[in-house]
């Protein structure tokens, strides 16, 4: 039997029918329910504009979690799971929509209101929950992308919070959802032989890479107003530097480990306009090969505007002005149309100060600890031992002392991220979702970047789709002496 307790609620999702939703939210809800950890009594409502009957949409939304369950769906759990959906028909804009909401909800349970919508009518949804008396003591969860810069994304949080406050709103980054990403608080805070290492004193410098495999995937429309920067930049990779970056917080409460989070966006070092071309890389992928197999560039994808100068590639070097990290650089790293889908982070220790081997093999005397988020989560500390052998003498190797969460834990299934973040919605833990003031800061210091790239009219610089981004990223972490780890 699970050991946390979940009260029963409805939940509502809108934007049912949409890509997320499908692909992602009901099969979350359904993994919740396999494992024990919906209420009996919590119901879900699948909430969309599309016309047509109920059993249209059911069947539809049942067609798909099976698809996305694929061979690990349970039959009991399925009919169990399918027999807690209602869909509604609710134009999302219209108010008289909410009033038939409202009597399908009703007063017995709290409601909790997904919007897997577009955050333009994110302020129209709220108020019109709230005209249908639907807004008192409902959580909202909100996701990204939350406004495309400082000014669009307060617009966003003020409609929002008229109707409802900061301590019921609960902004999504999926990637603060991840186990390995969750393994970063307990591995820093609670192993003394890391935290007391983890500063400046000890530390060379750290890389965050979120490399993608995919291109465009028929999301032109969003993606070439939004951008890499905007759409990963802002929200996952900062998030990651802020848990790498952060001070230990006072507990394990929300606020405290969100006020460490914000101290690391304030402390970040502007970028001047001399540094843009020297910190930060722009690229655009062209043609190449994924896999094995040609695909286009991203300017001769379907519906592309083949004069777009928007950045599927962005490499940077971030400073942190502060005790603990002054002198050690953050390279940011993510593309699209990468060789591989990989999520990493890799903090490397400097070296001992006093060097005793052989000098030909200076240049592997450091450890590393890697921590990878995807395709397989674990974490990876490479330790320098001596070749085994006679005639080896002294001679060194670089090998690890890993965990590997699918093979340490065999037993036990790794939940996807949306499943541990619908959970804590419903039990009212905001531990991993981002504060108002984190958007803020983090648009902050992403606005400056993109006011650099639109007053020098540098375009993005090409690189191979299956390649590691341009040269120039290159020559970005080379000038400082450093390479990029694991690249092939």
């Amino acid at each position: 039997m699970p050991s946390i307790t979940v009260e029963p609620c409805t939940f509502a999702l809108f934007g049912a029918l949409g890509d997320l939703a499908l692909r992602k939210l009901f099969p979350a809800l359904y993994q919740l329910d396999g494992a024990g950890l919906l209420h009996d009594d919590t119901r879900i409502l699948a909430l969309a504009r599309e016309a047509g009957t109920e059993q249209q949409h059911l069947a539809h939304i049942e067609k798909e979690l099976r698809s996305y369950v694929g061979k690990e769906l349970d039959e009991t759990i399925a009919q169990r799971f399918l027999a807690r959906l209602t869909y509604v028909h609710v134009d999302f804009k219209n108010a008289d929509d909410y009033v038939a909401l409202a009597e399908k909800v009703g007063s017995e349970q709290r409601l909790i209101a997904y919007f897997a919508t577009p955050a333009a009518v994110y302020g129209a949804i709220c108020e019109n929950l709230a005209k249908a008396g639907l807004a008192e003591n409902t959580r909202v969860v909100l996701e990204k992308p939350i406004g495309s810069d400082l000014e669009s994304s307060r617009k966003v949080n003020d409609a929002v919070a008229q109707f409802f406050p900061e301590n019921r709103t609960y902004r999504i980054d999926h990637y603060l959802g991840k186990e390995t990403v969750q393994n970063l608080i307990a591995l820093r805070f609670a192993n003394s032989l890391f935290e007391t290492q983890w500063n400046q004193n000890y530390i060379s410098h750290v890389e965050i890479t979120v490399a993608e495999q995919v291109g465009i995937e028929g999301r032109w429309g969003y993606f070439d107003k939004a951008g890499q920067l905007r759409d990963m930049i802002q929200n996952h990779l900062l998030q990651l530097l802020c848990l790498i970056a952060m001070d230990p917080p006072a507990d394990l409460s929300a606020d405290s480990i969100r006020d460490e989070k914000v101290k690391v966006l304030k402390a970040l070092a502007p970028i001047s306009p001399e540094g843009l071309t020297t910190q930060v890389v722009r690229g655009q992928y062209i043609a190449g090969y994924s896999a094995g197999k040609p695909v286009p560039g991203y300017l001769e994808e379907e519906n592309s505007n083949t004069q777009s100068d928007t950045e599927t590639f962005v490499a940077l070097r971030a400073d942190i002005r502060n005790w603990r990290w002054a002198g050690v650089p953050f390279y940011l790293r993510t593309g699209k149309r990468m060789p591989q889908k990989l999520s990493q982070i890799v903090i490397h220790f400097k070296e001992p100060s006093h060097y005793i081997f052989a000098p030909e093999q200076r240049l592997q005397i450091s450890n590393k600890l890697i921590i990878r988020l995807q395709p397989d989560e674990g974490i990876s500390l490479r330790v320098m031992t001596k070749e085994q052998g006679l005639d080896k003498g002294m001679q060194l190797r670089s090998g690890p002392l890993q965990l590997n969460f699918s093979d340490t834990y065999r037993s036990a299934r790794i939940p996807d991220a949306y499943e541990r973040l619908l959970l804590e919605v419903m039990r009212g833990n905001q531990n991993l979702f981002v504060r108002k003031d984190e958007i803020e800061a983090a648009w902050k210091w992403c606005d400056q970047l993109i006011a650099g790239w639109k007053k020098s009219g540098d375009a993005p610089k090409p690189y191979a789709a299956g390649s590691w981004g341009p040269m120039s990223s290159i020559a970005l972490i080379t000038r400082d002496g450093r390479s990029w780890y694991g690249d092939i």
